[in-house]
């Protein structure tokens, strides 16, 4: 069963995946929102969670699978 899981996974593409621009963050294959308001966005992933603190942060790109989030960054961690 494992092989299966990891044919799936490289053909899906299904691993979160965390972009870092400046004061843009990109984040594919997340499971959902935590928490969201303009100085704080938890964003739970399959084994974990993004924290992402800072001011005026905006979620600009929303899809099912995959979000854009901007503003002005004081920290990120990766819990």
């Amino acid at each position: 069963m494992n092989i299966i899981n990891s044919i799936k996974s490289y053909v899906l593409e299904d691993e979160p995946k965390v972009t870092i621009y400046k004061n843009k963050i990109n984040i594919e294959n997340y499971k959902d929102i935590g928490h969201f308001d303009s100085n704080k966005i938890v964003v739970k992933l399959i084994d974990g969670e993004v924290l992402v603190n800072g001011s005026n942060l905006v979620v600009s790109k929303l899809m099912n699978d995959e979000m854009l989030i901007t503003g002005e960054f004081n920290n990120i961690e990766f819990r």
